[in-house]
Order: C-alpha cells, then structure tokens, then sequence
C-alpha cells in the first residue's frame, strides 16, 4: 500500500518499499519520540533518498563528518544555528551531546532529524546512543522534546551493531532498513542496457551499487565487443575513482584496523580458498583465529558464509561484493602494469581469471538470485522454503560436485526435500547431453540424504544449450533450462 502523504520522488529509480517505510516513519503519530536506522554500502542511494524525504518534510540533515568531537559539536552547532534561524557567533558549539540533541529536538519541534554517517560521529564520541538513549526514554515520560530521528551510516559492522544485545538503543528504535544494491534484473533496467550479455558483464564487475551509474555518467557498452573499451576507462583508469574503489570500500569501515588481514582474507577467498581450514593455510593462520575478522567482513556485507543446506556445519566463504571481487580476483594481482596503463596486455593476460573467479562466481549467484526471487512454482516443483547450494561426494569417481542451486520444501519424515538442485556454468561453452547425465547422477546419489525423488533439474548455462540438451528437455518434465534471456525476463 503506497503512502499517500509524502510523495515519491520522480528522481527516484524503484525502491517503492523503502520509500514507503521512510514515509510511514516520517509521518507517523505526533508527540511521541521515535528512531530509525538506515544502513548499507556505499553508493546506495541512502543519502538520496534521506535527503529528499528531508525536504519534502521540512526536517534538519546533518552529514558527519570524520572530525573529533569538538570540532563535531562545532558543525552540529552551525547547522542548528542555520535550520532554527539563532545567531552562531564564530567557534561556538554545544558543550555537550546532550545539550545538543535537546536542542535540536526543540528546534525540530517533532520534524525530521536526519543525521548521515552516524558512525564518524562515533569514533570520537562513542557516549552517543546512550545520549540518545536518555533522550528518548525522557521524551516519553514528558521530560524532554519529542523527536524523529533517523541515523544513517555505510559503516555496516557499526551499524548492524548499534540494536544488539545489550546496546543503548536496543529496543528503542521502530525502524531498522537495511538498502541493498539492485538486483541484476533491476540493475539492466537502471543502467538501461538493452544486451543481455552486456547487462550481464556490467553486473559481474559493479554489481548492483547505482551510485556507480554516476561515476561513469550514465555510460555503459552497448555491445560485447565494447566492454573492453568501456572497462579502460573508468574501472580499470588509473585516474577515475572507480580504479581504487575497493580501498575506499575497505577503508571506510572503522571497525576494521587491521587492513592487511582482511585484504589478505578478501584475497584469498576471491581466489578459491572456499573454506575457514584452506584460508588459514594460505594465510598462515590457525583457524580459530581468523573468526573474528571473518566475522566482521560478513558484518560489512564483504563476504558470505554460505552453508549447504543438508550440511550446514559446512560453510563456503564467498565474496559478495563484485566490486571487490573484481579487484582481489583480476586487478590486484597485476597491478603494476594496470597502474602503468599497459591495459590491454594485462587484461589479456587476465581474462582466465575474469572467467574463472569473477563471471563463474557471478553467474552462480545469479542463478540462486532468480531461483528464489523469480522462478515460478511450476519451474520449481513446489513452494521454495530456501535457496542455497549442495555438495554431493561421488564415492566412485572420487570427486565432490558443488550444486550451486538447491531449493528445499517441506520436509516429510523429518528428512530433507530438495524440490530441485541446479548447476550453472558462466563460460562461454554451450550446455552438453553430458551435462545432464551428470546432473541426473547426482540426483541418484543425493537420495540417501534428502528426498529428491521429484526433484527438478535445474541447468543454467550463459552461453545456452546444445541441439540434443534442447532435445531431451521438450521430452523431460523434471528438466528445465535456463539461459540469459530467461534469467532477466522469464520464470
């Protein structure tokens, strides 16, 4: 139901659920003191969407700055100054947080209160949540001005933190929204990328960020053979922003000091080190511990732990973020020469692992994406419970095959029902026959754990399929193909 009260920005390309929640909080009951938490990565569209919401109510926005507290409550005095219309004599600022907000609140007077980059207000003046803690819990009881408040941040391992266990403003807070990138559908709509293969490419290297669309005004390749080009100038330009986006990424979350563990860690990952013994191996650490800065990239949103669904005591670590993928995976590893502009050689040199660390890796998630958020029941079987993957060990050929689609159902008997398991393959090879014997055999193989009796076979494939894999699907019920043009358009 879309909230009539504030209208949506022309401006603003889909997020309708976000807009609609911002609004409701932006527009909820008078007199009683309310917080909201927005947070995600950089290049969101966070702050956008903030400060739209911010005028349209006529609200105060403050942008934190990486200052010390002093110097904080200096900016925050002059800003105050300038929304409630008092004097601010040169250098004059609040003592203290709390005579901040309390001023503040008055000044708002039950309007808006924006405050972005919460986090760099933190590393200096880490009393905050408790001040506004007290701040709230007073509004409530008639003590101190109400307010509506909204904390922003893209620091995701502080923000993600600020509502858990015994925290200030645990319980305190009626709006919690996490903004996502867009999704690869979304993304080719956003980018206005009529190519399929195109739109795929230019996902698999800056996923679904739309502040990215900016930094290259609005450019993109309209056909393959011009993504080469498109890549030399901007996220692979020694000059544009794009080229050190991973630092900027890495660099912006203060919980994480010790830079060269989690570069190594992102390294690692990004080259096929899939699991916590295989990392510490590498990196010459124990295993026990890497957990807390694991733990913190996952709080970033910098990795997965992605676990099997039969086996869940089984985690693969992903890198999530394409940008960052990207970097660790084909521009770190040959810096010197892209630094130096010898482009063309060196993403020559390059493409294996492009096609092995970046699109595979790509196009696997992109397949569990549309399995769980469009393809239909038909296509599935049934009802989808969870979308993950599935690992099968062929005792006889003495390998371990990686489904990197599995949907789970109800379970029946307290055993496992996998409604379909699906593989996908981001090269530029068509699909074989032999493909499908190979799926069917893992079916066979994963029946003394789950029930797969009727289970469908998923086979994704970039590149499309061979005239008899073709063939056996049109015969086939339990077998269905997937390519680009169903991925982005179909069910």
């Amino acid at each position: 139901m879309k909230n009539a009260w504030i209208e949506r920005p022309a401006a603003l390309f889909d997020r309708e659920t976000e807009w609609n929640d911002l609004s409701g909080f932006a527009s909820g009951p008078e007199g009683s003191a309310s917080i909201g938490m927005v947070y995600g990565r950089r290049r969101q569209g966070k702050s956008f969407m903030l400060e739209h919401l911010r005028q349209a109510v006529g609200g105060f926005g403050f942008q934190a700055l990486e200052e010390t507290r002093v110097a904080a409550l200096t900016s925050l005095f002059g800003a105050t100054a300038t929304f409630a219309g008092f004097p601010a004599a040169p250098g004059s600022r609040f003592e203290t947080w709390s005579s901040a907000f309390e001023t503040l609140a008055r000044a708002a007077n039950g309007r808006l209160i924006v405050i972005d980059e919460f986090p760099y207000l933190l590393k200096d003046s880490g009393e905050l949540p408790s001040v506004i803690q007290k701040a709230y819990d007073a509004a409530h009881v008639g003590q101190h001005p109400w307010f509506r408040l909204i904390l922003c941040g893209s620091a995701l391992s502080v923000m993600t933190q600020l509502l858990t266990g015994t925290k200030a403003l645990r319980g305190r807070a009626k709006l919690d929204m996490s903004v996502s990138s867009f999704d690869f559908r979304q993304a080719r709509a956003f980018w206005k990328i009529k190519d399929r293969t195109v739109a795929f490419l230019v996902n698999a290297v800056l996923g679904g960020p739309p502040g990215y669309r900016d930094l290259l005004d609005g450019a993109a390749p309209i056909r393959v053979d011009e993504f080469e080009e498109w890549m030399t100038a901007g996220l692979l330009n020694p000059s544009h922003a794009l080229f050190n986006e991973a630092d900027y990424l890495l660099t912006e979350d203060p919980s994480m000091t010790n830079r060269a563990l989690y570069r190594s860690i992102i390294g690692s990952i990004a080259g096929g080190k899939a699991t916590k013994s295989g990392l510490g191996q590498e990196l010459g650490r124990e295993e026990g511990l890497l957990d807390f800065a694991l733990g913190q990239l996952e709080r970033a949103h910098f990795i997965v732990r992605d676990h099997d669904l039969l086996r869940p005591n089984r985690p693969l670590l992903r890198v999530v973020d394409p940008v960052l993928r990207f970097y660790f995976a084909v521009l770190r590893r040959d810096l010197p020469r892209f630094s130096a502009r010898m482009t063309h050689e060196a993403w020559v040199d390059a493409k294996t692992r492009f096609d092995s660390q970046v699109v595979g890796p790509h196009f696997e998630s992109m397949a569990r994406t549309w399995t769980a958020r469009y393809a239909s029941e038909d296509t599935l079987g049934g009802s989808a419970r969870r979308v993950g993957f599935v690992q099968v060990n062929d005792s006889d050929l003495k390998q371990t095959f990686e489904l990197d689609v599995a949907v789970e159902g109800e379970r029946i008997d307290d055993k496992p029902a996998l409604l379909a398991i699906g593989e996908a393959k981001g090269g530029d090879s068509v699909r074989t026959l032999d493909d499908l014997r190979r799926m069917d055999r893992l079916r066979n193989l994963l029946m003394s754990r789950a029930d797969v009796a009727n289970a469908k076979l998923l086979l994704f494939g970039r590149s499309g399929f061979a005239p008899d894999v073709l063939d056996a699907a049109r015969t086939r019920k339990d077998v269905e193909l997937i390519d680009l043009e169903r991925l982005y358009e179909g069910s």
